[in-house]
């Protein structure tokens, strides 16, 4: 008989005490799992995204890597074991000579986090015991458990993450191209004996504030400010931003030739270019992904949907680090909407997280972007198994 490995304690050895936030993360690991089984690595790399909302440090990543490499499987398997029981002299060796007072201090913040569970033998030895057939029935140690218990919320998390970085991102790509315009416009307008000093302050005041690591928030709001900057700049210059659609402008250009010879307008693209990162309209997307309603609690806009599907992307099988990438060289937006595509045409897709991995790289050498694919499955109902 094949005895099952079961937890015999859950209060610490010696002087540490129980608290209630050991309570409640005893809770969350002792509860059903929402997975069975998980990637440590996947969980490892979505945790490092955002170790800053768990209040981990490179240092406490690096402590949690080694217990991880201790655990013998690649997979955290419920109802397998997950205890790690090396030493600390073992840790340390591993941690590539860390002293042990660090360690013991990691370690704690590990545990204080809700990320592994101490499990203390009677006199706080770490060992394992093993049945008669050399399976491992009790373990001493440090219990991996919790990172399968919080695997979803984790990748959810950091999924969400990747989102925010890619929208502040854009943000700086956006403030950086305004900052320019403005600079070199007071500049042009005092070449033209205009007093801009005033404006000219504004805009030095606003590359200041650029240096500075801000939030979306305090991003957000020196956009606004720069827009404010370039209308007051423009109308100092008496400058019209709009496109010019004089009946001049328009006989100029009916006039001009097609001949690609005599104007050299004529574009071929002989290089990839990166992926067109415009998204179709969101009611196009919904309507043709109607398996997706159920996870959308509420739809005001694209933010609303790619939060949504943030959630949904871990549960077809893609993980953190693909969903970043799809966001990064897509746009958060495409990327959504491929992912709803994937969850509505899931029967025929083997592997999601190859599939949008292909899809990726294909956007970003141009030749991808998701609306033809909706348009076919508005005409086409897909058959057949992608990669």
């Amino acid at each position: 008989m094949i005895e099952k490995m079961r937890t015999v304690t859950t209060t610490p050895f010696g002087a540490r005490p129980v608290t209630a936030c050991l309570m409640e993360h005893q809770r969350i690991a002792h509860a059903d799992a929402p997975v069975s089984e998980v990637d440590k690595w996947d969980v490892f790399d979505a945790l490092t995204m955002i170790a800053g909302q768990f209040g981990l440090s490179d240092r406490t990543l690096g402590v949690l890597r080694v217990l991880l490499s201790f655990h013998p499987d690649r997979t955290l398997r419920d109802g397998q074991p997950m205890v790690v029981f090396a030493s600390n002299r073992a840790l340390c060796e591993r941690a590539h000579g860390m002293p042990e007072s660090t360690l013991r201090r990691h370690l704690a913040a590990l545990v204080d986090a809700g990320m592994i569970l101490r499990h203390d033998s009677p006199n706080g030895k770490r060992f394992a015991r093993r049945g008669q057939g050399g399976q491992i029935t009790r373990a001493f140690g440090f219990d991996l458990r919790p990172l399968l218990a919080r695997s979803v919320d984790i990748r959810e998390r950091a999924a969400q993450d990747a989102v925010r970085r890619e929208r502040i991102a854009l943000l700086r790509e956006d403030i950086s191209l305004m900052l320019r315009d403005a600079v070199k416009l007071v500049l042009f307008a005092q070449e033209q004996g205009l007093n801009c000093d005033a404006l000219d302050d504004r805009a030095r005041l606003a590359r200041r504030a650029l240096r500075r690591k801000l939030d979306e928030d305090q991003l957000t709001a020196v956009k606004s400010q720069l827009a404010e900057l370039l209308d007051e700049i423009h109308a100092s210059l008496n400058v019209d931003n709009s496109a010019d659609t004089s009946p001049e402008t328009e006989t100029e250009t009916a006039e001009m030739s097609g001949n690609a010879v005599q104007i050299e307008r004529h574009y071929q693209r002989s290089e990839k270019e990166p992926a067109d990162k415009n998204p179709p309209p969101l009611q196009t997307v919904v309507a043709a992904c109607p398996d997706v309603h159920p996870y959308l609690d509420r739809l005001r806009d694209w933010t609303d949907f790619v939060e949504a599907m943030c959630r949904v992307a871990p549960m077809t099988g893609i993980d953190t680090r693909t969903w970043a990438d799809a966001c990064r060289i897509m746009g958060p937006e495409n990327a959504a909407t491929t992912v709803a595509i994937i969850v509505q045409r899931i029967g025929s897709i083997a592997k999601p997280g190859a599939y949008l991995r292909s899809l990726t790289k294909k956007a970003g050498e141009g030749d991808y972007t998701p609306l033809p694919l909706l348009n076919a499955m508005v005409r086409t109902p897909v058959t057949g198994c992608a990669a």
